[in-house]
Parts: C-alpha cells; structure tokens; sequence
C-alpha cells in the first residue's frame, strides 16, 4: 500500500475568536487536531471539553483530541462525548496506560499514547498491541511554535522497526516544530501523522501550506 501521510493542523494556532471560520479555511486537512491543556500537567491553560464539542459540530474531519492533562481516565469520556474519533493521553500522566485505551476502545474510540522528548519509548513498546498511534513531541509540551527537536526521531525509528516487524496497524504521530523543511526527516524515519500549528495557520494560505507538507512528506518516503 502506497504511502498516505496525513496532515493534522492543529488549532491551538488558529484564531480563537474565529474558530469556525479558521476550520473553513483548511478542508485540504486530513484530521482536525486540538490540543487540550489543564494547567498542571503543562504549564499552559487551552481548550476543555465545550470547545472540543463546538469544532466537532463545525466540521465533518475526524476530530484528534491531544489531552496533555492530569489523570486522563478521568476526562476521557468528555472528550469522547465531545466527539472525538481519536484520543491520545500522555504515558507520563498515568500509572496504567493500557486500561487508559481499554477506556477509550470500549468507547469505540481510537487511542494514543503521547511521549515527551525526554521519555524513553522502549518501556512502551509493549502497549503497541493495545493502542491505535503513537505520538511522539518533538517539543516540550505547552506551548506552541517551539523549534523542532531532531533527536526525537530516534523513537519514531524504533516505533517503525516494532510496528513494521509485528506487522500491527499502528500509526506514528508526529508534534512540534513540523513545517516544510522539517517534514520530509520526521517522514523519512517513519511518521505517518503530522501535526502543523504556526506553519499552517502561519501561513497565507493556510490550505496551500497542507498540500505543501503533504507532498514534503510522500516525496521524502518515495
């Protein structure tokens, strides 16, 4: 099967007083990605559940919710509530991430688990067979427009020899610092999701800008 990268601008750059008309102006996007933030667990304060609710009632694009919050066993059924068709939750903010995605499958929802820059991914591995994607931040979650960290894709190499090697339908995401010259490394080490916040809505054409990352990425994977 041929190589489809998709693209998952996330809103957390857009303009939140337009959020529906920001949605509007991206239908090249392949997943609609927002990006949730307690507080505590990071030090920024984002979207909750209501706002989730309202973009999922503006757009038909599968909704990828980033929960960068305390405890998510908690508030993943908001989210899925909120319409959610994929939920990634952070290894770091549990203590039992299997029963995190077992919650989220018997929802009927796709899980994620999410690792920080500074996480080793090998004491995961072994949750590949019980979730859907893997995120991997390419930048210290919080904030947005913070500058790619290459060092990361180190992981997303690892991820794709266990993927590949078991043969599982799991996919790589990739977040932070991706634009057009950023795209084709992480694609080439084998990310099959890409999250783009300030390079989409940093751009003038924000829909140009996804069909740009796209071919970036299908080029450097050809």
């Amino acid at each position: 099967m041929s190589y489809q990268p998709l693209i998952a601008p996330s809103i957390l750059s857009a303009d939140f007083a337009r959020l529906d008309r920001e949605i509007e102006r991206i239908p090249a996007a392949d997943w609609i990605h927002v990006d949730v933030m307690d507080g505590h667990f990071v030090p920024n304060l984002s979207f909750g559940a209501p706002v989730a609710k309202a973009v999922g009632e503006v757009t038909d694009k599968p909704m990828d919710c980033h929960l960068m919050i305390e405890d998510p066993a908690r508030w993943v059924g908001d989210y899925v509530d909120a319409g959610a068709a994929s939920i990634t939750f952070h290894v770091e903010a549990t203590d039992d991430p299997r029963a995190v995605a077992d919650l989220l499958h018997s929802r009927g929802c796709r899980a994620g688990i999410s690792l920080k820059p500074g996480t080793a991914v090998e004491p995961y591995l072994d949750l590949l067979e019980h979730v859907d994607l893997v995120l991997v931040m390419s930048v210290e979650p919080g904030f947005g427009g913070q500058s790619f960290m290459p060092e990361v894709l180190d992981k997303v190499r690892t991820l794709r020899a266990e993927i590949d090697r078991r043969g599982l339908d799991v996919l790589i995401q990739i977040d932070g610092g991706i634009d057009s010259r950023t795209i084709g490394e992480a694609a080439s080490a084998g990310c099959d999701v890409f999250v783009a916040g300030s390079a989409v809505y940093g751009a003038p054409d924000p829909d140009a800008m996804i069909e740009t990352l796209r071919a970036g990425a299908a080029d450097a994977r050809a």
